[in-house]
C-alpha cells in the first residue's frame, strides 16, 4: 500500500498546507480520499494521472473535505474523460454537485455514479479482486463516515527452484497461484506447499477524519496496519474539541491503543498551532509509533 498526503490541515487552506485529501494505492488500483480546496493541484505535484482516479470516498459534507470536487470533475470533462467515475459519499452529495454542473451548464461527457450513504452501521460499499472497502462510522456534528480498506488474501508465489526442479510449464502457474496441487505427466501429484511461496499478508488501512474521542470505532479498526485520525486540537484546546466534535492528539493515541493498530498517521491540524511536534508529543505518551501527516508525505507500508 502507498499512501500519499494531498492536505492534512483543518478549516482552511494555508500557503503551505491545504484541507483534507489523500490517495491511497493499493495494487493497480488507486482511491480518492476527500477534497477539499485545491486537490487538483496537489494531485498534478504529485504527477499522479487524472485517469488512474476512478473511486471517490467523501467522508462528510463540510467544505474542507469536498469543496474541490466540483472542481475536479470539470477539469475531467475539460481534459476529455470518458470513463466512468464512482463517487461514494453522504446522502446529499448529488444532490450538490448535480445542481453545480446544472447552473454551470457543465454537464460531463462521462458517467458519474453516486452512491449515497447514510448507515449509521459499518458495511461493506466498494470491492474488487484486490480489496474491500467498508465504512466507519464516526462521531461528528454532521454525518460523518471514515473508511476501512482491507486487501483480500492474494496469490501464491511461484518457487522458481521447484519449477526448474520439476520442469513445470508456465501454463501450469495460474493453477498453482489459487492453490491446487501439481498433477505431472506420470500421474503424481506434488502437493501444492511444496512448489509455491505463501503470498505476502494483505494489509489495512483506516481513515478516521472527522470525528471526537469515539470507543465505538475501535471493534471495526481493531489490529489495522495503519490508522490516520485527525488530531485537530492539541490537549490545551480539549474543550474546544469536545464542543466541536474533533479529537485532540490524544484523542487519537488513545484510540490507536486500544484498537491494538501497528502504526498511527495524525492529521487534519488546527491553524491556530505553530509547531506540530507537540502533536507527536502528545500522543507518544499514549501510543508510539506516531508520525505527522504532511502535504507530499508519501507512506509506504
Amino acid at each position: 500500500m502507498k499512501l500519499t498526503i494531498l492536505g492534512c490541515n483543518s478549516g482552511v487552506p494555508r500557503e503551505n498546507s491545504q484541507t483534507t485529501s489523500q490517495i491511497i494505492e493499493i495494487g493497480n488500483s488507486l482511491f480518492l480520499i476527500d477534497c477539499g480546496e485545491g486537490t487538483q493541484n496537489q494531485i498534478r505535484k504529485q504527477k499522479i494521472k487524472f485517469s488512474r482516479i476512478k473511486q471517490v470516498f467523501i467522508s462528510h459534507l463540510h467544505g474542507d473535505h469536498f469543496f474541490g470536487l466540483i472542481g475536479l470533475i470539470s477539469s475531467f470533462r475539460l481534459l476529455g474523460r470518458t470513463s466512468n467515475l464512482d463517487i461514494y459519499g453522504p446522502k446529499g452529495i448529488k444532490e450538490i454537485i448535480t445542481l453545480q454542473l446544472k447552473y454551470s451548464q457543465s454537464w460531463t461527457n462521462y458517467q458519474i455514479t453516486f452512491h449515497e450513504l447514510s448507515s449509521l452501521e459499518s458495511e461493506l460499499i466498494y470491492e474488487n479482486d484486490f480489496i474491500r472497502v467498508f465504512t466507519i462510522p464516526l462521531k461528528h456534528r454532521i454525518y460523518t463516515n471514515g473508511f476501512l480498506f482491507k486487501e483480500k488474501k492474494g496469490l501464491r508465489k511461484i518457487n522458481i527452484d521447484m519449477v526448474n526442479k520439476y520442469n513445470i510449464s508456465t501454463s501450469d502457474f495460474e493453477n498453482l497461484k489459487k492453490g491446487k496441487d501439481l498433477i505431472l505427466d506420470d500421474g503424481n501429484i506434488i502437493n501444492n506447499e511444496l512448489i509455491t511461496l505463501p503470498p505476502s499478508r494483505p494489509m489495512s488501512y483506516a481513515f478516521c477524519s472527522d470525528t471526537s474521542y469515539h470507543e465505538d470505532l475501535v471493534d471495526i479498526i481493531t489490529g489495522v496496519d495503519v490508522l490516520y485520525h485527525e488530531s485537530t486540537f492539541l490537549n490545551i484546546h480539549q474543550e474546544l474539541a469536545k464542543l466541536t466534535k474533533h479529537s485532540t492528539a490524544s484523542d487519537a493515541a488513545k484510540i490507536a491503543k486500544k484498537s491494538k493498530i501497528k502504526n498511527l498517521i495524525l492529521g487534519h491540524f488546527s491553524a491556530r498551532y505553530r509547531d506540530k511536534k507537540d502533536f507527536l508529543n502528545e500522543a507518544k505518551v499514549h501510543f508510539e509509533n506516531v508520525e505527522l501527516a504532511e502535504d507530499g508525505k508519501i507512506f509506504i507500508f
